[in-house]
């Protein structure tokens, strides 16, 4: 995602459209996407296919990339779908991303506020508590997310009306961090670091709130 749209979305966000900015693509259907599961159009033409919770329900057989979705993550995705028709794979996949980039920007730039509609207030706790660790040894951060290479949903269940879906982020990061003076004390400007981060996003399927939060992070798991 590039910085520009990371900048509008942020903007965005502080005119207080994040609610119907997530609303629209952390797993709700317009009509007029694919079908659950429905691949994009860069998967891998030999992919072991598996059928989709939606499109079992319909009776159609629609491919599930693997690329997308790991196996243990399917019976989960089932359940998901049965409490929620209007979740979809693809459009979840696609908001999770767009969350990925807006949840790294606001920390990175240490804007606390940006972070709480997007997090459970543990998870922002411990951002805003890293930034203000930050603040304190007078470090600044000018991070810049490239690209992120692949979300995969590693994990999903549904407790007690509470949908958790675990994305795994295999993404390039442009990071670099400075003193008070602006002296670069880690990092590179010109260099991109290979990361892997695993996020849990959660929601309760009963209440009217569309909202999904970030309710855990960790790095290199599964990697």
């Amino acid at each position: 995602m590039g910085g520009a749209l990371v900048e509008i979305i942020i903007l965005a966000m502080i005119a207080g459209f994040v609610a119907l900015r997530l609303y629209s693509v952390l797993g709700r259907r317009t009509g007029h996407e694919q079908p659950l599961g429905q691949p994009v159009d860069t998967r891998p033409r030999n992919a072991a296919a598996q059928v989709s919770p939606r499109a079992e329900q319909r009776g159609e057989a629609v491919s599930l990339s693997p690329a997308m979705v790991d196996p243990n993550a399917t019976e989960g995705l089932r359940a998901i779908v049965a409490a929620d028709p209007d979740f979809d794979v693809g459009r979840f996949l696609e908001g999770a991303k767009l969350a990925y980039g807006m949840v790294l920007d606001a920390f990175w730039k240490g804007d606390a506020e940006a972070l709480q509609p997007l997090t459970d207030d543990n998870v922002a706790q411990d951002f805003i508590g890293a930034i203000e660790q930050r603040k304190a040894e007078g470090l600044t951060l000018e991070n810049r997310l490239v690209r992120i290479e692949q979300a995969r949903i590693v994990d999903a269940a549904l407790n007690n009306r509470m949908a958790v879906v675990t994305v795994r982020f295999d993404a390039d990061i442009v990071a670099v961090s400075r003193d008070r003076d602006g002296n670069i004390v880690a990092g590179s400007t010109s260099d991109a670091v290979g990361t892997h981060d695993v996020w849990t996003f959660s929601r309760h399927v009963g209440m009217a709130d569309p909202n999904w939060l970030l309710v855990a992070t960790d790095d290199e798991a599964g990697a």
